[in-house]
């Protein structure tokens, strides 16, 4: 279930959220990955990349490795989603705004993007024979002229299986360099699909947008979503 806004929203909030309804998203999302999803589902969209450092927002202060406790790998996630929904929509008064954040733990070890191809090594290692959970926020927000606000977000989680891998197979995939932008260090659409044993879940969520999630979350405020069968 989406999760509304605790506080009601304002005449002006509802007046800017309906005025956006019919006009096309903002994806804030510099993602290829998440602009060829929301491209293939049918939606007008432009994009516009946020300035937010996700990291800052969640009160993390490093790409390092992070113990984690509890939910805190989807506080993360939804914490960056925000501050990015909430960043691009300030720029782009009475529309809607879509941002996404996606995070991979293993064990107590929250991976983000690596640094270099060393640290990508390393994740792959640690993920290599092993379970690991993906994680994606998303956030939808609107401004008026008292500034903007998120209406609805949600997340979601798929289980993903490695193989075992060897050192060769691990150091053969960095050097295609795929692996370095990408949360966890390996792309399920990509060439990295070699590496993986099995998927639980949505698929579209290992790739950076679950789509089912996001339509329902869009419908909840009344836009009207093209229909598409998502994975």
């Amino acid at each position: 279930m989406s999760i509304m806004a605790n506080t009601q929203p304002s005449r002006a909030a509802l007046t800017g959220l309906q005025a956006a309804l019919s006009k096309p998203l903002i994806l804030a999302s510099a993602s290829p990955r998440r602009f060829d999803i929301l491209r293939d589902a049918g939606f007008d969209f432009v994009v516009e990349v946020s300035h937010a450092e996700p990291d800052a927002a969640s009160g993390q202060d490093d790409a390092s490795p992070r113990p984690l406790d509890g939910d805190a790998a989807v506080r993360f996630a939804l914490n960056a989603a925000r501050a990015k929904a909430l960043d691009v929509a300030a720029r782009n008064p009475h529309r809607l705004v879509v941002a996404a954040d996606t995070v991979v733990v293993v064990g107590d070890e929250l991976l983000g993007k690596p640094d270099g191809p060393a640290d990508a090594a390393r994740m792959l290692s640690v993920l290599s024979g092993r379970d690991n959970s993906v994680t994606t926020a998303i956030a939808i927000a609107c401004a008026d002229s008292q500034g903007p606000k998120v209406f609805v977000e949600d997340h979601e989680t798929s289980r993903v299986t490695f193989k075992q891998l060897t050192q060769q197979q691990i150091d053969d995939y960095v050097s295609t360099g795929e692996p370095l932008d990408k949360a966890g260090a390996y792309a399920l659409q990509g060439l990295g699909a070699a590496l993986i044993a099995g998927v639980e879940g949505s698929r579209l969520n290992v790739i950076g947008l679950p789509m089912t999630r996001l339509r329902a979350m869009l419908q909840q405020l009344g836009y009207t979503t093209p229909l598409h069968q998502d994975n």
